[in-house]
């Protein structure tokens, strides 16, 4: 049994993670500004120190899109060098980081780098997207106030199940670092366009989807494929199956 700790307890993935390592055992710390227990602040680091004391794992799934995972990463990493017990630091990351110019990408591409030059033990899996991210996305251009709902022309996803991630990542979150593991990608790869036209069929809306092409080297390079694992296509849940779950 170890003291683990996670960001992003209380996130869609950190939710999911927290449960399977309580159920191995593990003194599990979950890190958030409201928590109880361990009120932490990544923007500032404070709280860091105590919630760090003694911790030999941690899993780091906090993160914004809203920007500041880097200087989040950097009180991580200077924090746990305090602390001295840690041994193993596993990040998610996505595919693509590094071949995609897109800002949110180029962040998480940012906190790769730092925790390799870290010189803690670091382990770092990278994912194609969530299913649920698919369908929020869809579900946000949905509210746009025209018949059509309009999603990026020729852009391919590979979407993966939030759960296997967590398996995954539950089983990572071990003393020994396993530096940067296999991707897991999606079992399967559709256009978002044909995974929108799914989605609103199976919440019942009639919503016609078209095709709008973008511009900017990021939309280039999601058309070139780049995030994407067609060679990693180890998840097992598809979308469709997702999509039923629901309900």
């Amino acid at each position: 049994m170890s003291t683990i700790l996670v960001t992003g307890g209380t996130g869609t993935l950190g939710t999911l993670v927290v449960a399977r390592l309580r159920a191995a055992d593990h003194d599990v710390r979950v890190l958030s500004r409201r928590a109880k227990d361990h009120p932490v602040d990544l923007r500032d680091g404070s709280g860091l120190d105590a919630a760090m004391a003694g911790a030999e794992v941690v899993v780091h799934c906090a993160s914004t899109p809203r920007g500041g995972d880097d200087v989040a990463a950097g009180h991580l990493v200077e924090a746990a060098r305090r602390a001295g017990t840690v041994t193993n630091i596993v990040y998610i990351s996505i595919v693509g980081v590094d071949v995609v110019p897109f800002a949110y990408y180029e962040v998480k591409y940012k906190v790769e780098r730092l925790l390799e030059d870290s010189g803690l033990g670091v382990t770092i899996l990278r994912t194609t997207q969530f299913h649920d991210l698919v369908a929020t996305v869809t579900e946000t251009l949905a509210k746009v106030p025209v018949l059509p709902v309009p999603l990026p022309k020729g852009v391919r996803v590979q979407p993966i199940s939030v759960e296997e991630v967590a398996d995954r990542m539950a089983e990572l979150a071990v003393p020994t670092p396993a530096g940067r593991v296999p991707d897991m990608g999606g079992p399967k790869i559709h256009t978002l366009v044909e995974l929108g036209r799914a989605y609103l069929a199976a919440t019942g809306r009639r919503r016609p989807v078209v095709p709008l092409p973008l511009a900017g080297k990021a939309y280039a390079a999601f058309r070139r494929g780049g995030n994407l694992a067609p060679s990693h296509a180890v998840g097992r849940t598809t979308f469709a199956e997702f999509l039923a779950r629901r309900g």
